[in-house]
């Protein structure tokens, strides 16, 4: 009987220790909880670098150094030297622009700038182009004889080396090529099959000068050595757009320009393609064949003279 009462008497005590154990692990665990105001100083500093004693970063409730919800936004692109602005020149005949952003494919122009002229030698810079794109994919390399051919093509509008380049790419069907290879939509192959007469709206001289300077006309062998050719374009067809720029920039532009009497119509073709960096740009003129070549040449210079921005 003394042994039973023994054990009833021990029973609250042995609850009441228990009881003691289980607060005691309560507490503890409430000085380790994140976010727990009995948390430690030790435990605040926790994940912070081996001994150095500074903050985590990225410690429970520090948010200034996590990664915000909304994006960054990116910065504006520079704009290009030329403004879309409606031109009143005193001009005579016809005449359209313009100019797309190499960066984002945007094209600016004139009211008329997918009514067509005729191209003249403008062109010849595709014939070149495809000539050369189409010996690489063939895994053939120019002879020094053909680019000195192509070289006299693009710096000196040499019409009968182009006659030949053209006849062996196909003729019309090179130009058909450029017209789906170029993305060209306002554009046609002469009636006739001949260069000359091919129909390109200056929008489409935009972009076919985006086609060559991207690579895809001439392909990735010869783009480089196309478009340097094309920034020593001499004589009689140096003139047009790169004229208007500070003469330093002329020689980093890249362009070949096309000029013709057309008798059937009375009119002269005059015709201005370009290349910078940032940029391409077309620019045609037509007007009464009585006024000369001169007349033609000076207005694709003038037109865009008009609309490059004021560098102040």
């Amino acid at each position: 009987m003394a042994g039973d009462r023994q054990g009833r008497d021990a029973s609250p005590l042995r609850l009441i220790a228990v009881a003691v154990i289980l607060i005691g692990l309560v507490l503890v665990s409430l000085r380790l909880l994140p976010g727990s105001p009995f948390v430690s100083q030790a435990a605040a500093t926790w994940g912070a670098g081996a001994g150095d004693g500074t903050r985590a970063t990225n410690a429970p409730g520090d948010r200034s150094n996590r990664p915000s919800a909304e994006p960054s936004p990116s910065p504006s692109l520079p704009p290009l030297p030329f403004e879309a602005k409606d031109l009143d020149l005193d001009i005579e005949g016809w005449y359209g622009w313009a100019v797309l952003d190499r960066r984002t494919g945007e094209i600016i122009g004139s009211k008329t700038m997918d009514e067509t002229s005729t191209t003249a030698s403008l062109i010849k810079s595709w014939i070149v182009s495809d000539y050369l794109r189409r010996a690489d994919e063939k895994g053939e390399k120019p002879s020094d004889a053909k680019l000195a051919d192509a070289t006299l093509i693009i710096r000196d509008s040499d019409n009968t080396r182009a006659e030949q380049f053209y006849n062996s790419v196909g003729r019309a069907a090179s130009i058909k090529r450029a017209i789906s290879m170029c993305g060209l939509t306002d554009s046609s192959v002469a009636p006739d099959g001949g260069w000359s007469r091919t129909a390109l709206s200056p929008r489409d001289v935009a972009r076919l000068a985006n086609c060559i300077a991207e690579g895809k006309a001439a392909g990735p062998e010869w783009t480089d050595w196309l478009l340097n050719e094309m920034r020593q374009v001499r004589g009689t067809g140096d003139f047009g757009i790169r004229k208007a720029f500070p003469a330093a920039e002329r020689k980093q532009i890249a362009i070949k320009n096309g000029w013709i009497d057309r008798t059937r119509e009375q009119e002269m073709h005059i015709n201005c393609l370009a290349i910078g960096d940032t940029w391409t740009m077309g620019v045609m003129v037509k007007y009464p064949i009585d006024m000369g070549y001169d007349y033609g040449m000076k207005n694709c210079q003038k037109i865009t003279e008009a609309l490059l921005r004021d560098p102040t």
